[in-house]
């Protein structure tokens, strides 16, 4: 194996969709190692440098965010792809906080997840990317200020009653700028959103609401 070579580890307890998404890496000549389960992957003798981590947020036994802090301590800093089927705020955010550079729901469009796995291989994160960058800053700036109301207490993890409630407006009218909001901010999902506002300084991950506790992004 080269030193040059890109490598992305795919860490998935799912073997259906481990198999889907190593055939897709390496339909576009990529380098793509499968592993069932966050230990196994760990004992792996890993590469840190031209590599990049698909990994799954809940599996058996050591789940996604335990891995990345395993990396972490062991000082291997690997580019970090979170994918799940059952994305929440305070399990976003601490991904985020963390240092994961992207969070994708499954099922997961497969043109977003190579785009996602090559700028991670790049080193690239829509923090970094001040084209991305400015684009999200000025979708900010076009938002009506009630829009920019419902923004900030949504990305920051409250439901779509709490919001209501803090605004003094019905859940329904809450429901209809929930809705503007992600189309204004062209965002397709709440983790995406969240990711927004945290690279444009709108929020601190660290001062975002209920990371240790199990809270629901639905209404």
């Amino acid at each position: 194996m080269s030193g040059l070579e890109q490598i992305v580890y795919v860490v998935d307890d799912d073997q259906g969709m481990l198999d889907s998404t190593v055939w897709l890496l390496e339909s576009i000549g990529l380098c793509a190692m499968p592993f069932t389960n966050g230990q196994s992957f760990l004992e792996a003798d890993l590469q840190s440098s031209h590599a990049c981590v698909i990994l799954d947020i809940r599996m058996p036994g050591m789940g996604g965010l335990s891995v990345q802090e395993a990396l972490r301590t062991r000082g291997l800093v690997l580019p970090i792809i979170f994918v799940s089927g059952h994305a929440d705020v305070p399990i976003v955010v601490r991904a985020f906080r963390a240092g994961a550079v992207d969070f994708i729901e499954k099922p997961y469009n497969e043109q977003l997840l190579l785009d996602s796995v090559q700028q991670a291989l790049n080193h690239f994160s829509v923090v970094e990317d001040q084209s991305v960058l400015q684009s999200v800053l000025q979708r900010i700036k076009s938002l009506t200020p009630r829009e920019n109301d419902v923004l900030l207490p949504l990305v920051q993890g409250y439901t779509n009653r709490e919001i209501a409630e803090q605004l003094g407006i019905s859940v329904k009218t809450i429901d209809l700028y929930r809705s503007r909001v992600m189309k204004h901010m062209q965002a397709t999902t709440l983790p995406e959103l969240v990711g927004m506002a945290i690279a444009s300084g709108l929020v601190d991950p660290l001062a975002l609401r209920g990371t240790g506790a199990a809270m629901n992004v639905a209404p």
